[in-house]
């Protein structure tokens, strides 16, 4: 009886030595060959912002929505060119910005060429999310002089700060999808400048804010004025962030490329009719202020993006007599200089 139990211990140890050395194998094996959330290996470069670029977002037949750049000879397909290339790029902009691969995207820009891969034409493109999953969608309401004035409300002193989620990022070219009456019918227009961060940003100065931006693009802060004013309580968070309500495009423009933010007209037409016509000169709170602001209460990452707040112009400012909410059919048009035109209609 004792040999038994003598033998029952040395294979039950036995085994669990064999358990433990083939767990620690199939970890080892897993950690040596990690896969990044974007597929492929985990990028361990350099964590670098992207500059001298006019980006856009193409949608694929396979419903993948991936990298195009826009250059003088037409629009490279980023992820086509790296696969053919051999070369571990981004495909998303989101990717970009998030692991900061700015050599492998450069490289895949720099091989265009030689790839023999077809430059595409922009024309022929279906134009994708530029973003889909940023880790913050930060907004700044009433921050254009002119515009506080429209509404009757007293400047901030502060950024007032609201959300939007990821369900209401879409594209240019969108036909985006409006609510029915019985939840809203009061919809309204909000052109805007977007910045988009490009390096973690806590408690960062005023002076040194604008380091931190890896670009800019045109976008529509959508609303429902009457949920965003007329619920109880003013529920701004809901009557901005109903599915599609963040329209944006049709490019990210790195922030060399643009320059000071501060100085960008601003414009929106409806049906062809011009609405609003401003510049970011009229800024409440400025780009550095905004950007600092924020990240005294929240870190900022790389691919959050910021809503600035709209000018004057909204249907919001306009006398109730003279307020005529947005419909199904109606075309908007949104404008920020050396942006692009942000088109959409509504579904």
């Amino acid at each position: 009886m004792s040999s038994r139990r003598e033998f029952m211990k040395t294979a039950s140890a036995a085994g669990a030595g064999l358990v433990a050395a083939t767990t620690m194998g199939v970890m080892n094996e897993a950690s040596a060959h990690t896969t990044s959330v974007w597929g492929g290996e985990v990028y361990t470069g350099p964590r670098e912002m992207v500059k001298n670029s006019k980006i856009l977002s193409i949608q694929n037949a396979d419903g993948t929505e991936t990298l195009g750049v826009v250059t003088s000879k037409g629009v490279i397909d980023v992820r086509a060119v790296a696969k053919k290339m051999k070369i571990a790029a981004p495909v998303t902009l989101d990717q970009l910005l998030q692991e900061g691969n700015a050599a492998g995207f450069n490289k895949a820009v720099a091989s265009a060429d030689k790839s023999g891969v077809p430059y595409l034409k922009e024309s022929d493109i279906t134009f994708g999310r530029l973003f889909k999953n940023p880790g913050k969608i930060v907004c700044v309401g009433l921050n254009y002089r002119a515009h506080a004035d429209e509404v009757g409300m007293a400047h901030p002193r502060v950024p007032p700060l609201f959300n939007k989620y990821n369900n209401s990022l879409t594209a240019h070219n969108c036909l985006l999808q409006i609510p029915p009456p019985s939840v809203s019918y009061k919809l309204d227009y909000e052109t805007e400048l977007l910045i988009v961060v490009g390096k973690q940003m806590r408690n960062v100065p005023e002076s040194a804010a604008l380091d931190y931006v890896a670009g800019y693009c045109t976008s529509n802060d959508f609303s429902s004025r009457d949920l965003q004013l007329e619920l109880p309580s003013g529920q701004w968070m809901i009557g901005k962030t109903l599915d599609q309500y963040a329209p944006i495009g049709p490019y990210f423009v790195t922030s060399d490329l643009v320059g000071d933010p501060n100085k960008l007209q601003v414009k929106t037409w409806v049906n062809g009719e011009l609405r609003q016509n401003s510049n970011t000169a009229d800024f409440i709170h400025n780009t550095q202020k905004m950007l600092s602001y924020i990240s005294t209460y929240w870190t900022l990452e790389p691919g959050d993006i910021v809503f600035t707040g709209t000018p004057q112009g909204v249907i919001a400012g306009m006398p109730k007599d003279k307020q005529v909410w947005l419909k199904k059919g109606d075309k908007i048009v949104s404008s920020v200089e050396k942006l692009g035109e942000l088109k959409f209609t509504l579904a």
